[in-house]
C-alpha cells in the first residue's frame, strides 16, 4: 500500500433510478490535503460521495475511480472501507440494539484484520479520550447507535468514528448541517486534529461557514453532475459573497438541477 493515499475519479458517470446524475466528474484527493466541493441543491455532490461508497442505488455507468491505484468501484462497500475510505453520512442511520463502543470496536477490528484486533480494555481507554476532545459525554460510549441523537450529536458521532477507524481517505457529507457554532467549532477541531500526509479529505458543503474552521487547499464548485470550476480558499469566500447565479452566468449554464436529491 502506498505511503501517501490517493483517490482518483476520472471521468465519473452515475445514474439513480436511470436518471443521470454525475456527468463525468473528475477529481484527485491526496494524503495531505483537503478538498470541498460546493454547489447548488440537486447538482449532484451527495450522489458523488453515495457512489463512491457503493451504495446500491447509485449505479456507475461510465468513468473509474481508484484508491491507492486499486479499483475501487469492482470493490463492495466492506472492502472499500477496509481499503481506507470513509463516509460521513449526511443522515446516519440509527441502529438499535448496538452500542457505539461495540459498533465502533467492531469496525476497528474488521479494519485491521484477523489476529491484529485491539484489546477491549485499550479499546475503551482510547474512545474515552477520543469522546472528551469532541465534548461527548463517557455515556454515550454505551448507547444505541445514533438512536435519540440529535442532529449535532449524530455528526459529532461520525466524527468520532473517523478518528477510531483512522481512515486514509474520508469524504464528509455535510457535516455541518444543524449544527450550532460551539458544535461546529467541536467538530472542525476533531477533523483539524487527524490531518496529516498519510490522511485525505473531501467536504461537501453549502457554506463557506465551516470552511472558516477545516481550511481546504482545494475549493471545486459541482454542477450539472461535474465540476465546473476549481480554486483556493477564496473562491469559497466569492461565492459566499456572490451566490452561485454569477458563475452560472459566466459559464452559460442554465438555472438546472440533476435531481432534487443529488
Amino acid at each position: 500500500m502506498a505511503n501517501i493515499p490517493e483517490l482518483k475519479i476520472s471521468g465519473l458517470h452515475a445514474k439513480v433510478e436511470g436518471k443521470e446524475i454525475l456527468r463525468g466528474v473528475n477529481l484527485t484527493v491526496r494524503g495531505g490535503e483537503v478538498h470541498a466541493i460546493m454547489g447548488p441543491n440537486g447538482t449532484g455532490k451527495s450522489t458523488l460521495a453515495s457512489s463512491l461508497m457503493g451504495h446500491p442505488k447509485y449505479d456507475v455507468t461510465a468513468g473509474s475511480a481508484t484508491i491507492d491505484g486499486e479499483d475501487l468501484l469492482v470493490m463492495g462497500v466492506d472492502e472499500r472501507a477496509r481499503k481506507g475510505l470513509f463516509l460521513a453520512m449526511q443522515y446516519p442511520s440509527e441502529v438499535s440494539g448496538v452500542s457505539n463502543a461495540n459498533f465502533m470496536r467492531m469496525a476497528l477490528n474488521a479494519k485491521l484484520g484477523e489476529g491484529n484486533e485491539v484489546p477491549v480494555l485499550k479499546f475503551h481507554r482510547e474512545l474515552q479520550g477520543k469522546m472528551k476532545a469532541l465534548s461527548m459525554e463517557p455515556s454515550f460510549a454505551e448507547r444505541y447507535l445514533n438512536e435519540g441523537f440529535s442532529g449535532g450529536e449524530k455528526k459529532r458521532n461520525e466524527i468520532l468514528q473517523m478518528a477510531v477507524l483512522r481512515p486514509r481517505i474520508a469524504i464528509l457529507d455535510e457535516i455541518d448541517s444543524g449544527l450550532d457554532i460551539d458544535a461546529l467549532r467541536i467538530v472542525a477541531d476533531g477533523v483539524n486534529s487527524l490531518r496529516g500526509s498519510e490522511f485525505g479529505l473531501l467536504i461537501i458543503t453549502h457554506y463557506q461557514r465551516l470552511l472558516q474552521y477545516i481550511i481546504p487547499d482545494r475549493v471545486h464548485v459541482m454542477m450539472q453532475g461535474r465540476i465546473v470550476r476549481s480554486g483556493g480558499r477564496e473562491l469559497a469566500l466569492e461565492l459566499e459573497e456572490r451566490g452561485y447565479d454569477w458563475l452560472k452566468d459566466e459559464l452559460g449554464i442554465a438555472d438546472e438541477t440533476v435531481s432534487a436529491n443529488a
